[in-house]
């Protein structure tokens, strides 16, 4: 069994220090990079929390000068990103650390590109060629993940809402990997059971949607079945009765994810994302609650595929059928709804929650097209 108290390196996509007390290992890496000036970037939450003061006074007390951005919202939305860079230009920043969930990571991420680059925002959008802007240099920049679900802190991209429609853009651009992660699962032995369970729902989803995806790319869906693997035996464990073991491989999952999904997402993440836009519903629960209806919307003729992620969850019946019935399981056992009318979604919602999904840009990438009509009766077979 690998020994989760030994600080590992390993290199892909990025540098990745993982292992219980990886984060001691901030001060000193700052020091040798010659930076004296972090930003720390996280959301309201967590800047209350021990482990983030724990992490400012060991920074201040290697007498690195230590400056917080933490006024964000749940779903992040450009006014923040904007308020973020104006933070680190008048005090003078040298980096920029991400500490958190899937938010804090978007907005760190999008700060990092806002410092040097001066267009407007989502003119750097990636779905209309934005990228091809992202020209200048970027802050140095690390992220530090205290959740196991989005994987952003593996990503090359962040997700940031118009203020007033929410409609989701995404910001790309490989100069916006970290330079270097700090994955430390015993920061996440303090979340809650419902963020445990959420945002892994997360990361099972991102890993599942990540190996059915059209297109090819062999690597991504071999990770992606690792990944499913290790949140599948883990997740219950983690949730209910967390230890070191269970919330690393969690972690590791999470990174998995992540990298996987690069071959692309699917009708899930399209079901899910106008629940944050509209109703701002948490993004993992959104995921948990929509994956059992999404899959059961692929499976005809993704039978081997079923079958083999079937297989990696360790279930004794490998049918599409026992999978997608294992996920609303799974579901129950985590504490979590299995309809969405039990996190505040009503009839009158579907119709616009039905153009949203239509028109996000996930489900392109789905193994099968998906129509608005077929958007309208997903969620109104979850519902």
């Amino acid at each position: 069994m690998t020994d989760f108290n030994t600080v590992r390196q390993y290199n892909f996509p990025t540098t990745i220090r993982f292992g219980a007390g990886a984060i001691k290992e901030l001060p000193d890496h700052l020091i040798a990079n010659g930076l004296s000036k972090p930003l720390l970037v996280t959301d309201p939450m967590v800047s209350r929390l021990d482990f983030f003061v724990d992490i400012k006074n060991s920074l201040a007390n290697k007498g690195l000068s230590v400056e917080v951005f933490s006024d964000i919202h749940k779903n992040p939305v450009k006014s923040d990103v904007l308020k973020g860079g104006d933070h680190f230009n008048e005090t003078n920043r040298d980096c920029i650390i991400g500490i958190g969930g899937g938010a804090a990571m978007d907005v760190a991420r999008a700060i990092t590109l806002r410092i040097h680059h001066h267009r407007d925002l989502f003119d750097y959008d990636d779905l209309i060629g934005g990228d091809k802007y992202v020209t200048e240099d970027v802050p140095y920049f690390i992220t530090v993940p205290t959740t196991s679900g989005t994987g952003s802190e593996v990503g090359r991209s962040a997700i940031i809402s118009e203020d007033d429609t929410h409609r989701k853009r995404i910001l790309f651009a490989p100069k916006l990997l970290a330079k270097i992660v700090f994955a430390d699962p015993m920061l996440t032995m303090q979340l809650p059971a419902f963020v445990t369970a959420a945002t892994g729902m997360d990361a099972l989803t991102h890993n599942m949607e990540a190996f059915i995806a059209k297109g090819f790319h062999p690597m991504a869906e071999g990770i992606a079945l690792e990944g499913m693997r290790l949140i599948n035996e883990s997740i219950i464990t983690a949730t209910l009765h967390p230890d070191l073991e269970s919330r690393s491989k969690m972690m590791i999952g999470s990174l998995m994810g992540a990298v996987a999904f690069q071959k692309g997402l699917g009708v899930v993440h399209s079901l899910a994302h106008p629940l944050s836009s509209l109703l701002d519903t948490h993004h993992g629960l959104a995921n948990a609650v929509n994956l059992p209806y999404g899959m059961r919307f692929n499976a005809e003729g993704l039978e081997e595929q079923f079958q083999r992620m079937a297989q990696v969850m360790g279930l004794a019946k490998t049918t599409a059928e026992d999978l997608v019935n294992h996920l609303f399981a799974l579901n129950q056992q985590l504490g979590l709804p299995i309809h969405l009318r039990d996190i505040g979604v009503k009839e009158e919602h579907i119709e616009a929650l039905s153009d949203l999904a239509f028109a996000d840009f996930c489900h392109p990438n789905n193994p099968k097209p998906v129509s608005r009509d077929n958007f309208k009766q997903l969620y109104l077979e979850a519902l």
